[in-house]
C-alpha cells in the first residue's frame, strides 16, 4: 500500500504530531508498506539531508498568489506520488493539510483525516469553518486520537460523518521499565521523590499553572525530600523561570530544556511520578510513556489522558488545579498508594502499542475507501462537471 501522510507540522519542530508522523509512517515503512510524508515545515539550516521518504514544499502565505502556489505543488505532489490513501494530519490551524484533504478528495484518493487537538474553546471558529468550506460535503473519512478529541469535531459535523477514533502509540519494549525500581522513592538506591513532567512550555499546555501548581506542592510537604524536574522548552520558558524564582521554587525546580529519547529515559528511571497538567491534552504521548515506564500519573480529568489511566489504577485524574495537587501530595506522602499503582503499571502493559495502532489505522484506511466509493456522485465546491 501506498500512504501519503500529510502535516503542516514535522520534525524539526517537536511535539506529538510530529513524532507520531515520523513513528507511524517508519513503522508502516518496516512492514513492507510504502510510506511517504509531505510537509510545510522547513528542515533546519544544518540537519543532515532528509529520508528519500519526506518531502518539503516551500511556504504558502495567504495572499492569492500564494494560495495558487500552495495548491498547485500539493496538486503535483499527489498526482506524483500516486497514493493508495491519504492520511491527513491536522491539529487546531493547519491550512495546508486541510488544503491537502480537499484536494485528494477532488482527485477521488481515499483520505483519512485525523485530528491531533481539541477543537473546545475556539469560539465560533468550528462552525465557520464548515460553512464555509462544506466539511460535510468532502468525501474523506474523519478520525481523532481521543474521544475527548473526536467529541467537538463529531459536534461540527454532525451526523452526517463518524469521527473514528484513532489513538497514539509507544513502542511499549522501548519505554518499559526493564527493572522494577530499587525502592518506592526512585529507580536508584536512595534519593528525593521526583515529580516528573515533559511537556513543551506553552500555553495550552499550562506551563504557568503547573508552576504555581508546583509551588502549592511544595507548601504541604515541606519535611519531605523532594524535587521536581520538567523537561521541556517553548515560549513560556522565561516567564516560568521567573516566576520560580519569584517564589523561591528555583531549587527545588529543574527546567532542563529539550532533551532526547534516551535522556528522558534516565528522568524517567529515577522519578517517583509523572504529572501532566494540560486539560486541553487531545491524547498525552508524553504521560502514556511514563505509564508504560511504570510510574503513576497525575492529570487533568478533562484530557485524553483519561483514555489510557483510569482513576485509582493507573493513576489519578483531577477535574480541578486544587484536585491534582491533592493528588500529587498523596502520591509523595503515601508510599503504599505510590507503590500499588507502580506495581500495577509496570506489571501490567497499556493497549496502546503500536500493533494495535497500525491495525486500527489499516481497518480506517479500509472504511476511507468505502467512504471515497459511496460518495462518487457527490460534488465538492469548486469542481467542475
Amino acid at each position: 500500500m501506498r500512504v501519503l501522510h500529510v502535516t503542516d507540522c514535522y520534525l524539526p519542530r517537536v511535539g506529538g504530531i510530529e513524532l507520531h508522523v515520523r513513528d507511524l509512517a517508519t513503522r508502516q515503512s518496516q512492514r513492507r508498506d510504502h510510506a511517504e510524508i509531505l510537509t510545510l515545515t522547513p528542515r533546519a539550516i544544518g540537519d543532515p539531508a532528509d529520508p528519500e521518504w519526506v518531502h518539503r514544499v516551500s511556504g504558502s502565505d495567504p495572499h492569492p498568489a500564494g494560495l495558487t502556489r500552495s495548491w498547485t505543488q500539493l496538486e503535483r505532489a499527489l498526482r506524483a506520488t500516486r497514493p493508495d490513501v491519504v492520511h491527513v494530519h491536522v491539529s487546531v490551524v493547519s491550512p495546508f493539510s486541510t488544503m491537502a484533504a480537499y484536494i485528494a478528495g477532488r482527485l477521488r484518493i481515499p483520505t483519512l483525516i485525523t485530528v491531533h487537538s481539541v477543537w473546545t474553546r475556539l469560539g465560533p471558529l468550528p462552525a465557520l469553518a464548515q460553512g464555509t468550506m462544506r466539511l460535510r460535503e468532502w468525501p474523506v473519512t474523519w478520525s481523532a486520537v481521543s474521544s475527548v478529541a473526536a467529541s467537538p469535531v463529531q459536534e461540527m459535523l454532525g451526523c452526517s460523518h463518524r469521527v473514528h477514533v484513532l489513538p497514539n502509540a509507544v513502542d511499549l519494549a522501548e519505554w518499559a521499565k526493564p527493572h522494577p525500581p530499587v525502592d518506592s522513592r526512585t529507580g536508584a538506591a536512595s534519593g528525593p521523590l521526583t515529580i516528573l513532567s515533559v511537556m513543551r512550555l506553552t500555553r495550552v499546555k499550562r506551563a504557568l499553572p503547573l508552576a504555581a501548581m508546583l509551588g502549592k506542592v511544595r507548601e504541604q510537604t515541606t519535611e519531605i525530600d523532594a524535587r521536581a524536574v520538567i523537561i521541556g522548552d517553548g515560549p513560556q520558558r522565561a516567564r516560568m523561570e521567573r516566576y520560580l524564582q519569584r517564589h523561591h521554587l528555583q531549587d527545588w525546580v529543574t527546567i532542563t530544556g529539550r532533551l532526547d529519547r534516551d535522556a528522558i529515559r534516565i528522568h524517567l528511571d529515577q522519578a517517583s511520578l509523572f504529572w501532566a497538567p494540560a486539560e486541553l491534552e487531545s491524547f498525552g504521548i508524553a504521560p502514556l510513556e511514563a505509564r508504560t515506564h511504570g510510574l503513576p500519573v497525575v492529570a487533568s480529568s478533562h484530557s485524553g489522558v483519561g483514555e489510557y489511566i483510569t482513576h485509582g489504577v493507573e493513576g489519578l485524574l483531577g477535574a480541578k488545579d486544587a484536585d491534582m495537587v491533592t493528588h500529587v501530595v498523596d502520591l509523595l506522602t503515601d508510599e503504599s498508594l505510590r507503590r500499588r499503582i507502580a506495581h500495577h503499571n509496570t506489571s501490567v502493559p497499556p493497549h496502546h502499542d503500536w500493533d494495535e495502532a497500525c491495525r486500527r489505522t489499516d481497518e480506517l484506511y479500509r472504511v476511507a475507501a468505502l467512504r471515497l466509493e459511496s460518495a462518487r456522485s457527490i460534488t465538492l465546491p469548486g469542481r467542475r462537471s
